[in-house]
């Protein structure tokens, strides 16, 4: 009920983000990489560059502003499961002058961030660098049409179930039918993730679908960027979608086990133990 006063057992004060938890993730798993962001100078924006670098994250496009504030966000979490209060600051987002890069991960922004939009493509096509889409809140609310062009310009698009039926204006459960039309948005390949009940991908020519890998469960927060940070990951060593499905869930399954969606960011060497020892623990096609 509102107004009322809850009773809280633990309080904890972790980082994340989502391009952050993609940016350590991904550096976790033997990748180079770099994360562009704007935060406030403040106690928490310079941990946050802390721990990119103690991560080996480049913090070369990664700025501290003068006289703002860093994004916070309270999530409670019970028995598992999680409601997170957002809130972005207002920036005044400019695209930065970028090394080339292999591939680029586009996720969660506040207000105004879709000014980027126009730099960022002209920086794909001039680089030929590959783009992995995980559009956030802000992204989503623009609506299909205004962000059209980025899904276009996408080998692949991370959402959840929730996200794919907003995005898509449908009720729908069926998840051929929804990531066929997503794909169908534009880019290559399209994920969507179902919570407990594993993650669904169609290529252009087939579907998968990956259970949960069955571990302990002790809090949700990160399990999705966890899996998109595999997924992207397995992608840009060679592995082929079904491995890279299998890499999404692996490192998911890490996160969920411990509190914070990066505490439990999985190291690529456990990551391949992990796999070797479960041979039987694969994404497989389905027809519906």
């Amino acid at each position: 009920s509102f107004p009322t006063k809850l009773a809280i057992n633990t309080v904890d004060k972790l980082i994340g983000g989502n391009a952050g938890n993609m940016a350590i993730g991904s550096s976790r798993l033997g990748l180079k990489s770099a994360l562009y962001a704007e935060v406030g100078n403040d106690t928490q924006g310079i941990r946050l560059r802390k721990s990119l670098k103690d991560n080996k994250v480049s913090t070369k496009y990664f700025y501290l502003k003068k006289g703002e504030k860093t994004n916070y966000s309270v999530v409670l979490y019970y028995k598992g499961d999680r409601t997170i209060l957002v809130h972005h600051e207002e920036r005044a987002y400019k695209f930065p002058r970028m090394e080339k890069a292999r591939w680029v991960y586009l996720t969660s922004m506040g207000h105004g961030s879709e000014r980027i939009f126009p730099p960022l493509l002209r920086y794909l096509k001039k680089t030929k660098a590959r783009l992995g889409f995980n559009p956030g809140t802000h992204q989503l609310n623009l609506g299909l049409a205004k962000i059209k062009k980025m899904l276009e310009r996408s080998d692949v698009v991370f959402l959840n179930t929730e996200e794919t039926q907003k995005l898509l204006m449908t009720k729908k459960r069926d998840f051929r039918y929804l990531t066929r039309k997503l794909q169908e948005t534009g880019p290559k390949m399209a994920v969507v993730s179902d919570g407990p009940n594993g993650a669904y991908c169609f290529d252009g020519e087939n579907y998968w679908h990956c259970p949960i890998y069955d571990t302990p469960l002790y809090e949700r927060t990160g399990a999705g960027d966890a899996f998109s940070t595999g997924f992207l990951s397995a992608l840009i060593y060679g592995k082929n979608v079904q491995d890279a499905m299998k890499w999404g869930t692996l490192n998911s399954a890490s996160v969920i086990q411990k509190v914070g969606p990066q505490n439990g960011l999985i190291k690529v060497s456990l990551l391949r133990k992990i796999i070797k020892a479960n041979p039987k623990f694969m994404a497989k096609r389905f027809s519906g």
